[in-house]
């Protein structure tokens, strides 16, 4: 389980520069994205009771999350979900840490500079001879 939360989170930030703890719980298969839609569209009351796990083994994935994230030094940063004007329940009772675990994305720092592209052959070599096209 543990490699394949990695693995989510990894390929999130590469993609989109951050990870979300609800798309790992879909990218591993715990949570449907329909079930997740319902939820976002206030249909469903808390993100918990559409996941395929018991509430042990989810608070287990997202203290996985929390590893990977401060093993990689990314940036934890809280985000609001709403529909509408209700904010969205992660939890059944709401618990503010709970709460906090769910909403929590983990920023990827970005790369000081980008990677600079090789450069070509007549730049390398001002005596060479253009090439025929």
């Amino acid at each position: 389980m543990e490699q394949k939360i990695r693995q989510s989170m990894e390929q999130q930030c590469f993609k989109r520069g951050y990870a979300a703890p609800a798309d790992v719980l879909m990218d591993i298969g715990t949570l449907e994205r329909k079930s997740y839609d319902a939820w976002r569209a206030g249909r469903v009351p808390f993100l918990e009771s559409v996941c395929h796990a018991n509430l042990h083994k989810l608070a287990e994935m997202l203290k996985i999350m929390r590893n990977v994230a401060a093993q990689r030094k990314w940036n934890p940063s809280v985000t609001v979900y709403k529909h509408k004007s209700l904010t969205l329940r992660f939890s059944k009772y709401g618990n503010p840490n709970v709460e906090k675990a769910y909403s929590t994305h983990y920023v990827a720092k970005k790369p000081k500079k980008e990677p600079q592209a090789a450069p070509n052959e007549s730049a390398a070599n001002p005596n060479a001879e253009p090439s025929p096209s």
